[in-house]
């Protein structure tokens, strides 16, 4: 895998002679394979057209290809603040869809932590597509940057670019005291209360059973689909042993991008490097 320190990417071109237009976003519950409500949010971004003048009306314009499918971190969800920010930048770049995983929001059922989220992630990819995208970047944070990396594992094929922020790379990690939180959170009724009504995130009781792969273990999946690894040297939950592992499963089909001063997930990434990634998707993506 190339390791690059966060921002050295090539830049995608911005054609002259056109004009942008915001069109209103669309908010709708998609349906997920296994029958959960699934609240989403597609946003067009900027939509290109000709300064010879198409009409937005016809049908006819030159609309950016390109979608984004942003996977939040566990306890998000597609009204929290961090996430519209995410979503804010990247529409700059292209359309987006954000959702909220299974028990997230006001999404149906309950979180499984990362195993069946792989079908939340399949019905928004789905969406986009049938938006008319011809390009489809995943970007995951945290439990949502495991999600992307399996999903694009499992289904080969349904996207053009992955990226992975701040994601484990191996299950039942503890060795740092928010994530000794968390399995509190999610493995003791007591924890599943808090979870519950104070991070408006329902937690299901059950264990995994089987297993799901590990990202680890989904990683050599991805090939040849570009593959971009991002996790910040301050990052309180998983130490740099995580990415690395990701990286060295990987291989030389993507991307380490190690972000100096970087906390964990959505609320550490920074603006410039949200750009920065998005620039790479849509130089990846094809």
């Amino acid at each position: 895998m190339r390791n690059r320190s966060a921002g050295q990417v090539a830049h995608s071109t911005v054609r002259p002679n056109r004009e942008t237009r915001r069109q209103a976003p669309i908010r709708t519950f998609l349906r997920t394979a296994d029958g959960i409500p699934i609240d989403s949010v597609y946003d067009p971004g900027a939509v290109v057209y000709e300064s010879s003048g198409s009409d937005p009306d016809t049908g006819h314009s030159a609309a950016r290809d390109l979608v984004f499918v942003v996977a939040h971190g566990f306890t998000g969800d597609v009204d929290r603040p961090h996430v519209r920010r995410v979503a804010g930048v990247l529409r700059g770049y292209g359309a987006v869809v954000t959702f909220s995983f299974r028990g997230h929001g006001r999404s149906g059922g309950r979180s499984t932590v990362g195993d069946k989220e792989v079908l939340d992630l399949a019905a928004a990819v789905a969406w986009a597509r049938g938006r008319g995208h011809a390009r489809v970047a995943t970007v995951g944070f945290s439990m949502g940057g495991s999600v992307v990396l399996r999903h694009a594992a499992l289904e080969p094929g349904t996207v053009d670019a992955v990226v992975s922020v701040s994601a484990p790379a191996r299950w039942y990690y503890r060795g740092t005291a928010p994530m000794r939180r968390l399995h509190w959170l999610v493995t003791r009724p007591e924890g599943r209360l808090v979870g519950r009504y104070g991070l408006r995130t329902r937690i299901h009781h059950r264990e995994w059973d089987p297993v799901p792969i590990s990202p680890t273990e989904a990683v050599p999946g991805i090939a040849p689909t570009p593959l971009l690894i991002v996790h910040g040297d301050r990052d309180g939950y998983f130490p740099l042993d995580h990415p690395r592992m990701l990286a060295e499963a990987a291989g030389d089909h993507g991307e380490l991008w190690v972000a100096v001063g970087m906390g964990h997930a959505e609320h550490a990434a920074d603006d410039a490097l949200l750009a920065r990634i998005a620039d790479w998707a849509a130089v990846k993506a094809g």
